[in-house]
């Protein structure tokens, strides 16, 4: 008697010790019919990544005018959108069209999530305009490059 008493005491906390969260362990299913039972719950996951726009970039474009003997300027707006804090940085190289001293700037660097619109501005200064034909329009004297980094 003590043998089987010990074998059924074992017995029942194997079972205790399978049936564990995740498990239904049954000979038939507690409702009437086969109605679906809860058994766990599953925890879902993403990573977003990080993404800055330039709202159509394909249609901006700095047009030099001249300020003042051999110096030019000009900007555009510039439309960024992102889904993180951002700061823009700008940097420009001349192309060697017309040399001369060149430079960027932003009106703001420091963008906040959704975004914002930022002036870009180009000048050129000590413009040295000897190799290029009077009376050319539209000449690429320069390329800006926006940069950015998370705040």
């Amino acid at each position: 008697m003590l043998k089987k008493s010990l074998f059924v005491v074992a017995l029942v906390a194997m079972l205790a010790v399978m049936a564990q969260a995740g498990e239904i362990k049954t000979h038939s299913w507690p409702t009437g019919g086969y109605v679906p039972l809860k058994i766990t719950e599953i925890p879902v996951t993403m990573d977003v990544g990080y993404w800055v726009k330039i709202k159509d970039q394909d249609k901006l474009k700095i047009k030099l005018a001249q300020n003042s003997i051999h110096e030019y300027q000009g900007c555009d707006d510039m439309t960024v959108q992102c889904n993180f804090d951002v700061v823009l940085s700008c940097s420009i190289s001349g192309n060697g069209n017309v040399p001369g001293k060149y430079s960027c700037s932003l009106s703001q660097t420091e963008i906040y999530s959704p975004g914002a619109t930022v002036d870009v501005c180009a000048t050129l200064k000590e413009a040295d305009l000897s190799a290029t034909p009077g009376g050319t329009n539209n000449i690429q004297v320069a390329t800006v490059i926006i940069n950015v980094v998370p705040m």
